[in-house]
């Protein structure tokens, strides 16, 4: 239960170096939008990468070559979204939510606010993060693509 021999544990080890190795290249290679702030997509994409590599890491039924496939297939499908979608604006609405705006002139848009699921203080939060005091002098919020809070 506790120790099963060394060699899962070597196995482990390499098959473990060589995938984080090609991970970090595949990454690399795949260009900066896959490290970049997380929209639900790419949030997506970056949870089945992590599973990706501890499956290979952990089942030996799954050989380092398959692993590397998986993660190609993953990163080479996210590349082809990311490709149409900055092509298409259709595609591009399907994949991304729009920006939604929760303060406007100082007073809050209480609708948007519900189906958002933002609550004052979390908004008055950003506001004070952004070094406002208060509502008042603030033209707008809004609820950006990644979940950040912009405040204008």
């Amino acid at each position: 239960m506790f120790f099963q021999g060394w060699s899962g544990i070597a196995r482990t080890v390499i098959v473990g170096v060589l995938a984080y190795v090609v991970l970090v290249l595949f990454l690399r290679i795949s260009g900066k939008r896959t490290l970049a702030k997380l929209n639900a997509f790419d949030l997506v994409v970056t949870v089945a990468l992590g599973s990706t590599l501890s499956a290979i890491l952990l089942q030996e039924s799954i050989a380092l070559a398959e692993g590397i496939t998986a993660l190609a297939l993953l990163i080479g499908l996210q590349y082809l979204v990311t490709f149409v979608s900055v092509r298409s604006e259709d595609a591009a609405k399907l994949i991304r939510s729009e920006p939604t705006l929760l303060v406007r002139q100082g007073a809050l848009c209480n609708g948007a606010m519900r189906r958002q699921r933002i609550t004052e203080g979390e908004i008055l939060s950003a506001v004070r993060a952004n070094g406002h005091e208060g509502l008042e002098k603030v033209q707008a919020v809004v609820l950006e693509s990644d979940g950040s809070l912009s405040v204008i």
